[in-house]
C-alpha cells in the first residue's frame, strides 16, 4: 500500500524574485540571516547634487575667494602705508628736535666767538695768566659740550672755498694762494651733523 505525503514540498526561491536595492537607499524589511553585524549601522548615503546647483556653488565659492584676495590685498596696502607713515612721523620728529637744538645751539656759538678771540689774545705771563688759565678751562669744557651734540667746526683754512659751507666776506690778491683758496677765517663756522649752522665767514684769493 502506497503511503502519500502529505507534505507539501517547500517552494523554492526563484533567483529572478529577489529585490535589489539601489546604492544609497535603506534596507527594509527583515534582514537576512549573518546580517546581524551591519545592524544599528546608518546606511551611507551619497548626495547627488544637480549640475545647476553645482555650478551655482562653484560660483559662489570663487566670489568668496576672490573677495577674500582682495580683503588681503587691501590690509596689506594698509599695513605698508601705516608703516611709511610711521617712518615719515619719526623722521619729521628728528627733524624738528634737531632744528629745535640747532637754534638753540647757535645762540651758544656767539659765546664761543668771544671765548675764541679771548685765546688767541691771552696773556702769557704774571697774574693775567693765571687768570686766562681759567678762561681757558671754561672754553675747552664749552667746546666738548658742543662736541657731545655733534658740533663739528668747519675745515676753512687753505681749504678750496665751497659756497655750500663758506661765506666769502672779500676776494684778495695773494701770490701765496691760488685762485679760490681760503686766505684767512675771520669766523668760524659750525656744522650739526651734515646741517650747516653757520658758514665760515672768510676771506679768499683771486
Amino acid at each position: 500500500m502506497v503511503e502519500r505525503n502529505n507534505h507539501h514540498p517547500e517552494p523554492q526561491n526563484n533567483p529572478s524574485d529577489e529585490q535589489v536595492t539601489a546604492p544609497g537607499a535603506e534596507l527594509q524589511g527583515n534582514e537576512p540571516a549573518g546580517s546581524q553585524e551591519g545592524a544599528g549601522k546608518e546606511t551611507q548615503q551619497v548626495a547627488v547634487v544637480p549640475i545647476e546647483e553645482y555650478e551655482a556653488m562653484q560660483k559662489s565659492l570663487e566670489e568668496v575667494e576672490n573677495r577674500a584676495r582682495e580683503y588681503f590685498d587691501g590690509w596689506q596696502r594698509e599695513r605698508a602705508d601705516f608703516a611709511n607713515y610711521k617712518r615719515r612721523i619719526e623722521r619729521d620728529q628728528a627733524t624738528l628736535s634737531q632744528t629745535i637744538a640747532a637754534e638753540v645751539i647757535k645762540k651758544y656759538l656767539v659765546v664761543l666767538d668771544d671765548l675764541d678771540r679771548a685765546m688767541k689774545m691771552r696773556p702769557t705771563e704774571g697774574e693775567a695768566a693765571a687768570w686766562a688759565d681759567g678762561i681757558e678751562l671754561i672754553y675747552r669744557k664749552l667746546q666738548n659740550i658742543l662736541e657731545a651734540e655733534g658740533i663739528k667746526r668747519i675745515p676753512a683754512e687753505n681749504e678750496e672755498f665751497d659756497p655750500m659751507r663758506h661765506e666769502a666776506i672779500s676776494y684778495e690778491e695773494s701770490p701765496d694762494h691760488q685762485s679760490g683758496q681760503i686766505i684767512g677765517v675771520v669766523q668760524e663756522g659750525y656744522m650739526l651733523g651734515d646741517r650747516v649752522l653757520r658758514p665760515a665767514r672768510v676771506r679768499v684769493a683771486r
